[in-house]
């Protein structure tokens, strides 16, 4: 198959529209047009229905998609590594995180990750866990770090873990030095919740919908380092996983508790990469760093 129609096609199944692809490649649309007929004509069906709104692709466009992406990457791949003869640990690394783990536990990652491969480059972008996922699914991004309640379709889960919800508090809270505590404990106390519904969120509603449990937050945000500093002042409580805080529990006074309910204990944290990649021997060799920071936190010390 032609390089460039492949390219083409990529750009008008990532934008949705001929007109934004056009914008973005820099190329006329009938150009364009021309380009997917031929390759329409190659595969002798549609790769995409027309309608009004833009452009969608049909299964076979999904499959086609697919393999480029695979092949596009494959590629990045065999020139990163034949960087790598003249420039050894040459790698560059595109992550998509949950918010949980992105601006604390990886970067400290990444910076031990140097020491060894001081040629390495990274990118970080932190967003929802979904988009994170559909991220590493659509070849933007080579990792994606992250919560997630279902099983994806289309990633390879290089890792897992079982990642509950605590109640994270000041360590002078009079809940602070229980073992554990319910959801029903923790009403009768101010509560801080991230206004976004992310894995943390869905899984609170399940949780206070089966119990016929009502919190009324008297702070909302949408990062949870802002949660994080109103409860150091205050007999507020937020919920957290114990991975976003690990770090940070001792120096800043603060007391992470279990959640008894089992609705909280539904998600894992997930290590994902594209299915059926191959992956440079650094990324790999990063991957397994992740694997190892999220078990021993003292081996990215």
């Amino acid at each position: 198959m032609d390089q460039t129609a492949l390219r083409y096609f990529l750009e008008v199944a990532r934008c949705g529209s001929l007109s934004r692809a056009s914008e973005r490649l820099f190329v006329a649309v009938s150009a364009l047009s021309r380009q997917i007929g031929k390759l329409e004509e190659q595969m002798g069906t549609p790769l995409f229905e027309r309608r009004p709104r833009g452009m969608v692709l049909t299964d076979a466009g999904r499959l086609l998609e697919s393999h480029a992406r695979r092949s596009q990457l494959e590629e990045e791949r065999v020139v990163e590594e034949i960087r790598d003869l003249s420039e050894r640990g040459s790698v560059a690394i595109r992550i998509a995180a949950s918010e949980g783990v992105g601006p604390d536990f990886l970067p400290q990652v990444c910076a031990h990750f140097v020491k060894t491969h001081p040629h390495a480059r990274f990118q970080l972008d932190i967003s929802a866990p979904s988009i994170a996922t559909q991220r590493v699914r659509e070849g933007t991004h080579d990792i994606a770090v992250c919560f997630s309640i279902a099983p994806e379709k289309d990633v390879h889960v290089h890792y897992a873990q079982r990642a509950p919800i605590y109640a994270l508090m000041r360590n002078q809270h009079p809940l602070a030095a229980r073992e554990a505590v319910s959801l029903a404990d923790l009403l009768r106390w101010p509560v801080a919740l991230h206004s976004d519904a992310g894995t943390l969120r869905q899984l609170l509603d399940i949780a206070c919908s089966l119990d016929g449990l009502i919190f009324e937050p008297v702070f909302v945000a949408n990062i949870h380092t802002a949660l994080q500093r109103f409860v150091q002042f205050t007999d507020a409580i937020t919920l957290t996983g114990y991975l976003t805080v690990r770090s940070r529990l001792a120096p800043e006074g603060l007391a992470a508790v279990p959640i008894s309910n089992p609705e909280l204990h539904q998600r894992t944290l997930q290590v994902q990469t594209m299915a059926s990649r191959t992956l440079p021997q650094a990324m790999v060799e990063f991957i397994d760093l992740v694997k190892l920071a999220i078990e021993i936190p003292e081996s990215v010390a």
